[in-house]
Parts: C-alpha cells; sequence; structure tokens
C-alpha cells in the first residue's frame, strides 16, 4: 500500500521566503504521527501543501517533490474522500455567530459530500447521503447534535461535528490542526477519547500542534520542527524530552508522562 504521505526534499517558498526548505516526510498508513512545533514553525504550511491550498517547487528536472497516497498529481474533491481535514478555518468559514451558524449537525456533516459549508436548495440529497452523514455522526458520539444549530453547540461539539463531516467520505487518513484549542477540560477530555477511538479503528491521524498534551497514546511517532526544517523525527519516548523540547521551543522545560500522556511546564 502507498504511503499517505511522501515529501522528497520539498521547498515551499511564500512572499519570496522559504517557509519549508528541503524537508522530506513520508507517513504510512496506521503511522498515526504527531507534527509539534512553536508557531512559526512551518505547521501551517505543511497543512496548506498537503490540502494542496500551497505547492511545494518541482525537484530537479521537474520531478514533483509531494505524493499523496502514491499519486502526484488530484483533483482536490477527489482527495477529500481520501484525506478528512479538521481546522479552526473550517470552524469560522460556517460562520459561527452569524446566520450561517445556523447550519445543523446534519447538514454541516452532509457538506462534507458535497464540498460546501452547509446544505442549500440547489443540492440533490439522498436517503444514502443521510445515513451516511448519520452514521458519521454516530461514529463520534455526535448524532444527537443532528438538528442542533452550529451557533448553539460548545466549541467541544462543533469540533466533533466537523471531525464527522471529515470521516463521512470514510477517508483513509484524517488531518487535525490543533483539534482542542478552545475546548474545556471535560470537553476536551471527551473529544480526545473520540479521536483515540478513530486510531483504533484504522483512521491514519497526523495530528499537528504545538500542545503537547493532545498526543494521545495511539500516536507512537513524533516530528519535532523548527523553522521550517525536521528537526527531530522519531518514537514519542525519544522525542519527547526536556533537552529536545527546550530546543525547539527555545527554552527550558520539564516533561512529565502520565497514562500514556505527556505534559510539559517550564523549567
Amino acid at each position: 500500500m502507498e504511503p499517505v504521505v511522501e515529501l522528497t526534499n520539498a521547498t515551499l517558498i511564500r512572499g519570496g521566503t522559504r517557509v519549508l526548505e528541503n524537508f522530506s516526510l513520508t507517513i504510512a498508513h496506521g503511522d498515526h504521527t504527531a507534527v509539534l512545533g512553536p508557531n512559526g514553525a512551518g505547521k501551517s504550511s505543511l497543512i496548506r501543501m498537503l490540502t494542496l491550498d500551497d505547492r511545494p517547487r518541482a525537484g530537479e528536472n521537474g520531478v514533483p517533490t509531494l505524493r499523496l497516497f502514491g499519486r502526484s498529481s488530484w483533483d482536490v474533491s477527489e482527495l477529500r474522500t481520501r484525506l478528512g481535514v479538521v481546522t479552526g478555518d473550517l470552524d469560522a468559514g460556517f460562520g459561527i455567530g452569524t446566520s450561517g451558524g445556523r447550519v445543523r449537525g446534519l447538514d454541516a456533516t452532509l457538506s462534507g459530500l458535497l464540498g460546501s459549508h452547509g446544505v442549500f436548495s440547489h443540492h440533490d440529497v439522498t436517503d444514502t447521503m443521510l445515513e451516511q452523514a448519520r452514521a458519521a455522526l454516530d461514529r463520534v458520539e455526535a448524532l444527537d447534535l443532528a438538528t442542533k444549530p452550529l451557533n448553539e453547540m460548545s466549541a467541544g461539539e462543533r469540533r466533533r461535528v466537523l471531525i464527522a463531516r471529515a470521516l463521512i467520505t470514510k477517508p483513509d487518513a484524517l488531518v487535525l490542526d490543533e483539534p482542542t484549542a478552545g475546548l474545556d477540560p471535560v470537553a476536551r477530555y471527551r473529544f480526545m477519547e473520540s479521536i483515540r477511538r478513530l486510531a483504533q479503528e484504522g483512521t491514519t491521524l497526523i495530528l499537528v500542534t504545538h500542545h503537547i498534551d493532545e498526543i494521545i497514546p495511539e500516536i507512537r511517532r513524533v516530528v519535532l520542527l523548527r523553522k521550517g526544517k525536521i528537526a527531530f523525527d522519531g518514537v514519542v519516548e525519544d522525542a519527547l524530552t526536556s533537552d529536545r523540547l527546550a530546543h525547539v521551543f527555545g527554552g527550558p522545560l520539564v516533561v512529565e508522562s502520565r497514562r500514556g500522556y505527556y505534559h510539559v511546564r517550564p523549567g
């Protein structure tokens, strides 16, 4: 089976600045991976490459430096069926706090099949699609949110609905961008338990974050980013040490491990 992600000496330039340089990373199916680094390390740029919003420079002789599921050429709508993505920008895209936020949980989930931010009159929704949406909501224990408008949901409830939206196409892999940002401790725990179940069921997770305590026990590989380059790539126990994290985040840190989770505090 072809890897989910293959980056080979990829360089991404934005506004004349090299935000990622000679970047090589391969993530296989089932290789749950956390990409960890401070703000400005290149995490958002990596996500934009994986979603094809930004394209890295071609290599020598025009050879593509990015392959997803073994292919260098994709129709974006087709890629969405294989690679689910949940980011803060997606949450904002539904117009939370505005009339757009009146989209119900079921319709928000359905929109993952439609490439939209809701279901509109020109969309032809079948019974099969409705069943897919309900099944996706049920998979993240959010079926009770089917009729609830997004702007009446808590941040944790919205996050679970957006995960369901990403899962409706039954993707092979799921990219999560700082998924627990803004959640209270109870919502955070419940959300991360949902993510653990997805990993256990076989969805490959790519977690992009600067929050070490988002790294669930199922994630056994950590890639540390610093200034647009990979500072370390290896098993979680070797990556999440005080010395390595102090180098990446630029200050003394103390790392503690409890029940498979890691926590950090200033040293």
